[in-house]
């Protein structure tokens, strides 16, 4: 499993989460618009001081004095294109006829002054595009890129980064590869997450036990579980990802 990023959750970003684009109906995933792209790209934009913060902070939330200044001297720049970021779709784990995945949001890569990267996520809030998540890293936009020609999604309980090419599923990251080997039509692959997933949709035993995404439970320390986990639990799925929390 790799090892955690270091997230940084805005006001809403659980709200923003669960309104994503949904995907259309089977066979295709859809895709933001080009119009949808450049908003969100613009939204990123002109969020970089709070960008600055995020890597000034050093993806924590430490008071301070300079704080203002280490942002400027971060200076981030957007880099390269804002990608459209997918994850598997409950409703496919349900039935093969349905879209292997749904669209969560819009990520763009920001870049530091000394070289530190972040992706910038962005979500469509009362008709606009918003930026509700910083995460430390850029793999949403470098493995968008990696799978080039192909519809990239993650199955995000397990880490997992693949891209679909007309009927097979190939891996992108090592928790890829331990899940399906080298790869596997998408019918193997259906059958796989039914298998993983399927007692533990919304309304199973396992969810009204409250498991799903870490309810119920802490961090080890009493702090809670992060809201992007219950986020995106609560988009059909259980999150089986490490919890976070933020330093304070």
């Amino acid at each position: 499993m790799n090892m955690p990023r270091l997230v940084l959750v805005g006001a809403g970003a659980v709200l923003a989460l669960l309104v994503a684009s949904p995907a259309s109906a089977a066979p295709g995933v859809s895709a933001p618009s080009a119009a949808d792209l450049a908003a969100a790209r613009q939204a990123t934009s002109g969020s970089l001081s709070e960008v600055g913060r995020f890597f000034a902070a050093n993806g924590r939330n430490p008071q301070g004095a300079d704080l203002a200044a280490r942002a400027a001297d971060a200076a981030p720049t957007v880099v390269g294109d804002s990608v459209a970021v997918y994850s598997l779709n409950p409703a496919f784990v349900k039935s093969a006829s349905a879209a292997v995945a749904v669209t969560d949001m819009i990520a763009t890569k920001a870049v530091a002054s000394d070289g530190r990267t972040a992706s910038v996520w962005t979500a469509k809030q009362s008709g606009a595009w918003t930026v509700v998540n910083i995460a430390e890293g850029a793999e949403e936009v470098d493995y968008a890129l990696a799978g080039a020609g192909g519809t990239v999604f993650k199955e995000p309980q397990i880490n997992a980064w693949y891209v679909l090419r007309g009927d097979r599923v190939t891996p992108l990251n090592a928790d890829a590869r331990g899940s399906v080997g080298d790869g596997v039509s998408l019918a193997a692959y259906q059958k796989l997450v039914n298998k993983r997933y399927a007692d533990k949709l919304p309304g199973s035993a396992y969810d009204k036990a409250g498991k799903a995404g870490g309810y119920g439970e802490s961090a080890g320390d009493g702090s809670p579980t992060w809201p992007w986990l219950v986020a995106l639990a609560a988009l059909g799925l259980v999150v089986f990802a490490p919890r976070l929390r933020m330093n304070r």
